[in-house]
């Protein structure tokens, strides 16, 4: 789950992270109220919009730039006023854009240097790790391919936690004088407390800077949470913004289907995300194109089957649909009713092509022959894959 910039602002404070004093705002009449909240001097009015590369961006109206600076307090309010409704395409958020719902106003920050900082899951390690560059404002991704010597890790045991001296370590290959080295290792600390307590993914602050006055400030924040753990922080389910999400993703969830959207024509209904990665692969394998990512899990019911379905159809791009099933602890005959129920209650009139094998597939298997309907059966996952691919083509 992500959360916009703002509210990651909000918890910062709430832990001792320093950054620009901001305010956000939904609507138009409350610009000005916003600005006069940060005092005098420079205004930095920004875009809200789950997606990064939001300076870079372009408006579909042409306007140029979803983070912008302004010098008064009037070119803040134009700026804003062009953002706000306004649809955002970013490198992130692919040529349909972000409609921007909400604006941030934050203080102007006199920028010494700036650095990249982040804490985020080690896959390999099982742990988690800081990552710092002296490299802020750049894509982290392009300092790791042509500078990879500028970027710092450390690697932190969950059981000890964050220790002094790796703290110490990491400050100094910053680079930092001796009253940033003190500030910086206490944001760090305070930043690495919110990721283990608030169950984060990542944190990232790009850039994180320091001042002519030796502050450390985080200029930035890009925040992300542990799905699976949202039940433990209510507070954090209060920060999800439905506005920024797929519709079919949001009814997925609320049946406990793992959905997400793809770009292609062939609808994918899958127990296992292992199987749906290959299923995905197979359909490309013989000329055809993922519609989606949808993983019904290994215990679904009859209507989990009938919402996938649904979510699935509410693709105008969908030609197409394979299930494809392997009954382990699912029962295969239950999977078959699903269907059958699932393309008599939506009138399914595009071709739909299922496999099944595993856990009572002979009694599933003669569910779908004695339905009277159009399924087409696959013997075997490529079998399927090639049958679905054909008849979409």
């Amino acid at each position: 789950m992500n959360i916009h910039e703002y509210q990651a602002k909000k918890l910062f404070e709430e832990y001792g992270i320093p950054c620009p004093k901001g305010a956000a705002t939904s609507s138009s009449d409350e610009f000005e109220a916003c600005i006069d909240s940060l005092g005098e001097g420079l205004v930095v009015v920004k875009s809200q919009i789950h997606a990064g590369g939001r300076g870079k961006g372009t408006f579909t109206d042409g306007f140029k730039g979803g983070v912008k600076l302004a010098k008064t307090k009037e070119e803040a309010i134009e700026y804003a006023n062009k953002m706000l409704g306004n649809t955002l395409v970013t490198i992130q958020t692919g040529e349909a854009g972000r409609k921007v719902q909400t604006i941030y106003f934050t203080e102007g920050a006199d920028i010494k240097k700036e650095y990249y900082l982040a804490v985020l899951l080690d896959r390999a390690t099982s742990r988690p790790v800081i990552v710092a560059s002296t490299e802020g404002g750049m894509d982290i991704e392009t300092v790791a391919e042509e500078t990879p010597d500028r970027i710092f890790k450390v690697f932190i045991d969950p059981a000890y936690g964050l220790a002094d001296f790796q703290l110490r370590e990491l400050v100094t290959k910053l680079g930092l004088s001796k009253l940033e080295s003190k500030n910086a290792a206490k944001l760090i600390r305070n930043l690495y407390t919110m990721f283990w307590e608030k169950d984060a993914d990542m944190i990232e602050i790009n850039p994180l800077i320091t001042t002519e006055t030796e502050d450390v400030l985080a200029l930035d924040a890009k925040v992300s949470f542990d799905s699976n753990a949202l039940y433990r922080h209510p507070e954090i389910q209060a920060l999800r913004d439905l506005n920024e999400e797929d519709p079919k993703e949001i009814e997925a969830s609320k049946f406990d289907l793992s959905y997400i959207a793809l770009d292609g024509s062939i609808a994918c209904l899958v127990n296992g995300a292992g199987l749906a990665m290959s299923t995905m692969d197979i359909i490309q394998h013989f000329g055809g194109s993922p519609a989606n990512f949808l993983d019904v899990g290994g215990g679904a019911s009859k209507q989990q089957v009938i919402a996938a379905f649904k979510i699935i159809l509410g693709d105008p791009n969908v030609k197409g649909i394979f299930v494809n099933i392997f009954g382990g602890i699912m029962d295969c005959d239950v999977i078959a009713n699903g269907i059958v129920d699932a393309v008599k209650e939506v009138g399914l009139e595009l071709p739909l092509v299922v496999r099944l094998e595993g856990n009572n597939v002979v009694a599933g298997r003669k569910t779908l022959d004695n339905s009277g309907l159009t399924i087409v059966t696959g013997s075997s996952m490529a079998d399927a894959a090639e049958k679905i691919a054909n008849l979409v083509a």
